[in-house]
């Protein structure tokens, strides 16, 4: 069993101008795939997703922000109570509204809700959490992601902010070859650094070094 807690109740969630504030996350982690009947690899990208507890479909980890908290502490919270692990977050995906019946209260009678959402890397993936008893954790390739998605909303936030920001990698890598192309320089790829962790973008996407 695990020794974490879930928040419960809503007496400090965040309300602004009508709309519940939630805070989120899609985890990402980077898997190897064979190739050439297994004599090389690429790393891919997969994200993880959780079962929903009040119908089909699958979710990324969110849920409110609290009065006590920074958005990213609400973010990182929710991924360890529904999702089950941990990471760093690594790059900020936008604000991406919605409404929810289930949601509806005296401070936001329509049910509005505005989700800020984060890309986080997973470096860990818990054993026991506080809500593993009613989800089921699922790695995905963003593909099967998209087709899975429950809610349209969390769909625009890996298509417009998690994809757009992985395959914007490749638009840099690009650049980079035509400036290496006129230094007469060899390197097939562009890299960079986000929260200690060195990022490479090549043609197959975006990787860890």
């Amino acid at each position: 069993m695990s020794d974490l807690v879930a928040r419960t109740g809503r007496h400090q969630q965040r309300y602004e101008e009508g709309y519940r504030l939630i805070a989120g996350c899609i985890p990402f982690r980077f898997r190897d795939m064979e190739q050439n009947g297994g004599d090389t690899s690429e790393k891919i990208v997969e994200v993880l997703m959780i079962n929903s507890t009040s119908g089909p479909g699958l979710l990324f980890p969110k849920g409110g922000w609290e009065n006590d908290e920074t958005v990213k502490e609400a973010a990182v919270r929710e991924a360890i109570e529904e999702a089950g692990v941990r990471g760093d977050l690594v790059h900020f995906l936008g604000y991406y509204p919605f409404k929810s019946k289930t949601l509806q209260d005296e401070f936001s009678p329509e049910g509005l809700c505005k989700a800020a959402m984060f890309a986080l890397f997973v470096k860990e993936e818990l054993e026991c959490w506080p809500e593993q008893s009613c989800r089921k954790r699922s790695w995905l390739t963003i593909p099967e992601a998209i087709d899975c998605c429950r809610h349209p909303w969390m769909r625009k936030a890996l298509e417009e902010g998690f994809l757009k920001w992985h395959e914007g990698g490749m638009r840099l890598k690009e650049n980079e070859s035509k400036r290496n192309e006129t230094r007469q320089l060899s390197s097939s790829s562009s890299s960079f650094s986000i929260a200690g962790y060195n990022f490479s973008y090549t043609s197959s996407g975006l990787t860890k070094l």
